[in-house]
């Protein structure tokens, strides 16, 4: 089972996802801040990871920028899940080597696990 960690403040987001994943026959962990979001991460070398930008504690940017000072971080695949859409902050997660940037209000959930199966090389 591919192992997914979430990184949401936002409880009712990160319960959906959670709940859906599961279904998808994925192993979940979840992390409401990004201080805690690394340590799992680092911990728990999950396959890929879900990251909100805003949060308390540690912001999603500053998260990304420590994992990826980690030797097992540098590669670890990371999808944004965010409600910012400005460009300072796309062009900065991406400096960063993330596989996507997706602001909330634009995707659903559906197309989120294709592309996250899509990502891990999963059957469709």
């Amino acid at each position: 089972m591919p192992k997914l960690l979430i990184v949401e403040d936002e409880p009712s987001v990160a319960q959906i996802l959670t709940d859906k994943f599961q279904s998808e026959k994925f192993t979940v962990l979840r992390s409401h801040n990004g201080e805690e979001g690394l340590k799992m991460a680092l911990k728990n070398k999950p396959d890929i990871i879900l990251l909100d930008l805003i949060m308390p504690k540690m912001d999603g940017l500053t998260m990304l920028k420590k994992l990826r000072e980690d030797k097992w971080g540098k590669n670890a695949q990371v999808i944004v899940l965010t409600n910012l859409s400005d460009g300072a902050s796309i062009e900065a997660a991406m400096k960063d080597g993330v596989y996507d940037f997706l602001v909330k209000a634009d995707w659903k959930i559906g197309d989120l696990v294709k592309k996250v199966k899509e990502k891990l090389g999963l059957k469709k």
